[in-house]
Order: C-alpha cells, then structure tokens, then sequence
C-alpha cells in the first residue's frame, strides 16, 4: 500500500524498492551517510590509513570544477584581467572556457568584469558590455580601441608543477 503526499505516491517504508513521482517509476534515494561507493560515511576524528602514516592531513584542491573556477577568478588582482580559457586552464580545467562563463552567470560576488574573450575582447554586449568597460576603466585598465592592452593589463596565473 503506497502513502501519498502532496501528489506524489511513496510505498510503504518496509517495501522501499520503488518510489512513484508524477506517474513514473523511479528508484528510492540513498540513505544520508552513505557516499556513492555505498560505504558508510567516515567518522569524525578518525585516521585513515594514509593520514596516520603521513601524520597530518594535508589540504587537497578541490575536487569541485565550479570552486576551483572562483577560486581562480577571484584570484584576479584589481586592474589586471584575464580569459575564459586562461582561467578555465588555472583552474585545471583546459578546453572549458565555457564552464567559466556558466560559473561567472551563477556566481555572486565574483569580480566579473575582469574576465574577457580571447585578444581582451569584451564578449557580453549591450548595455552590459558598457558596463563592463566603465568598471574596467575605473580599475585602471588600459584599452586599444574597443580591446584591453592585454601586454600591460592581462593577469599571469602561476605555473602549478
């Protein structure tokens, strides 16, 4: 016998093999604790074996794309620009500019307008692209044209080893 709440039908907790949702099948959720290899979640104080003969844990980057994008954009010092492709290879992502552009469209915060097309193009347009360049300007970055002078203005991420 199947419970319903709210439109959707959920069977009984002792017979949990499938959940119904607008009319489909679908299988039940994980429990909480339990990450996708299905092990349980690890406690808290407690070493693995590599910590323990390593001593400490050391900080790894992160494994998430969208932190390690906004951790490269904010990187970004004022007056100083960078491109997509530049910030998606700090990030250790090369060939995904557009995953920066997407990460800049959802983010909060983040200084946006020093990030630029390829060449120190200004890639939004409208009254946002003039926007863009006012901000840029007040910074103190130089243009040629419609393009920032990307010799004196453009931002050189660090080599990572």
């Amino acid at each position: 016998m199947a419970a319903c709440v709210r439109g959707i039908a959920v069977a009984d907790s002792h017979r949990m093999d499938f959940l119904v949702t607008n009319g489909r099948k679908t299988k039940p959720r994980k429990k909480k604790g339990s990450g996708a290899s299905g092990k349980p979640a690890k406690k808290h104080g407690v070493k693995s074996s590599r910590e323990s003969v390593r001593g400490k844990s050391s900080p790894k980057k992160s494994s998430n794309p969208r932190i390690r994008i906004e951790a490269a954009i904010r990187s970004i010092p004022q007056g100083k620009v960078s491109t997509y492709g530049a910030i998606a290879r700090a990030a250790g992502l090369p060939g995904m500019a557009r995953q920066v552009a997407q990460v800049l469209h959802r983010g909060f915060g983040l200084p946006w307008q020093r990030v630029l097309g390829a060449g120190g193009e200004i890639k939004l347009r409208g009254d946002s692209a003039i926007e863009q360049r006012l901000r840029l300007e007040a910074e103190g970055v130089c243009f040629r044209g419609r393009r920032v002078n990307m010799k004196q203005c453009e931002f050189k991420f660090r080599r990572v080893a």
